[in-house]
């Protein structure tokens, strides 16, 4: 197991369902309904890329939708919200038009390849077992987020470069490509053409 509290700059990819409901934004295959229960969430894996513990993997579902009620969904919005503040350097209280342009994505497709900085948990799975999760995203307003994005530029040669997630705050649990460049730690973040499209109602 990854030991509990492990932050590190990691990346999120997402593998496509085939589910679409574009009423509601979920296009380009990238969710997934359980036949099951209804539910309905993005598949994702999450690689660590700096730390003693890179090259590890973690596996958790970014909730949608779920019959049960509108928690799982809520959950799964605010890590998205999470990833894109991380990723994009936006502090979560901006609430300016820039900001909210800047978290706009057109599909799930932006997530898939963002990087992020994130610390690593332990909780016990359905089944009982232990299981490594993405316990916090974190964002522009922690105090460890200059370092861990540091480790990205070093990394990239002070290129940015890729995306992320992070949330003061927000658990990446929800039962649980291309993504806009990320700016170095300071700098405003400038949304690419194309990003100024209405938000999908999740993202609102």
């Amino acid at each position: 197991m990854i030991p509990k509290g492990t932050q590190a700059l990691v990346r999120m990819a997402i593998k496509p369902g085939g589910y679409d409901d574009a009423s509601r934004g979920w296009t380009g295959g990238y969710a997934t309904a359980s036949d099951e229960t209804g539910a309905v969430f993005l598949s994702c894996e999450f690689v660590l890329l700096t730390g003693p513990f890179a090259k590890r993997k973690i596996w958790s579902n970014v909730g949608l939708h779920s019959n049960k009620g509108p928690t799982w969904a809520q959950m799964g919005r605010s890590f998205i919200k999470a990833v894109l503040n991380s990723s994009r350097n936006i502090h979560p209280d901006d609430g300016s038009p820039e900001a909210q342009r800047a978290r706009q994505i057109r599909s799930f497709g932006d997530l898939d390849g963002a990087e992020f900085s994130a610390r690593i948990g332990i909780e016990k799975d359905g089944q009982g077992e232990y299981r490594n999760i993405i316990r916090l995203v974190i964002e522009p307003d922690h105090k460890e987020y200059a370092e861990l994005m540091q480790a990205k530029l070093q990394r990239d040669g002070g290129m940015g470069g890729g995306s992320g997630g992070g949330s003061g705050g927000a658990p990446a649990m929800a039962s649980p490509a291309s993504a806009a460049p990320a700016p170095q730690p300071g700098t405003t973040y400038t949304p690419r053409p194309g990003n100024a499209q209405a938000r999908p109602a999740w993202a609102q």
